[in-house]
């Protein structure tokens, strides 16, 4: 267990070392997010409450995550075009290990991302300074590992060349199926029922409940929390199962 843990330590940091010498993506990632963050809000947030800095500020957080597929996602698919991988599968590390290290490395940015996101939104709405706020940032790595799972799974899988337009669904999918950019009263039922069901919508809601204060502890927390978890680990026994696989095939 504790060489495990050393092998998934000296990983994270090889690859945090490897995110820091692309600052382009990096400011991709936290630019494009922030933008639409300002954008929206001094557009919409006096014709919807839909778009206040209480609930847009959450969206944003977690929009930003769903770039972490493709971060992550291009991160292992480069790693596998080169010997960095290969010298690695005929060493004592495990498939785990390859995975949680990918991972761990990503959480940085999703902090610095959420702390971003909300301290900005606290500028145009100082009422967002709160202990929820706080809550909200911390649970914000919670909901990250959805995103940091699909991106090791589509890594694994694609190529470098494929992984960017792959990815692209995830990123759609919480921008569509997430119901942070319009509101739900339009839709039908089953509608509403298919987007409650996918990890998108309750990874939102979940965030947002938590910063404007939870009224029913199972319905505004538990229910979405489990969803997410849920879609989450299956997420990284995929992910895991088929890194392991391509560690057999080499």
């Amino acid at each position: 267990m504790k060489n495990s843990l050393s092998r998934i330590l000296v990983l994270t940091k090889r690859n945090l070392k490897e995110i820091l010498r692309d600052p382009l993506s990096l400011i991709f990632t936290l630019g494009m997010p922030l933008f639409m963050e300002i954008l929206f809000y001094l557009i919409f947030h006096n014709l919807t409450s839909q778009f206040e800095m209480k609930y847009l500020a959450p969206g944003i957080v977690v929009f930003a995550e769903s770039f972490l597929s493709l971060f992550v996602g291009l991160l292992i698919a480069l790693d596998r075009s080169t010997s960095f991988l290969t010298r690695l599968y005929v060493s004592k590390t495990k498939s785990y290990e390859f995975i949680f290290s990918y991972a761990l490395s990503m959480l940085p940015i999703v902090l610095v991302q959420s702390i971003l996101f909300f301290l900005v939104g606290g500028i145009f709405d100082s009422s967002i300074f709160s202990f929820n706020m706080v809550l909200a940032i911390l649970l914000s790595l919670v909901t990250s590992l959805f995103f940091i799972a699909m991106g090791i799974l589509l890594g694994t899988i694609c190529n470098e060349k494929s992984i960017g337009g792959i990815s692209s669904i995830v990123i759609a999918g919480q921008s569509v199926l997430s119901g942070m950019w319009f509101p739900l009263e339009g839709l039908n039922d089953g509608m509403i029922t298919f987007m409650n069901v996918l990890p998108f919508r309750n990874a939102t809601i979940l965030i947002q409940n938590v910063m404007i204060g939870i009224n029913d502890v199972f319905k505004d927390f538990v229910l979405p929390l489990i969803i997410v978890l849920a879609y989450t680990i299956v997420t990284f026994v995929l992910a895991i199962s088929f890194f392991k696989f391509k560690m057999k095939s080499k």
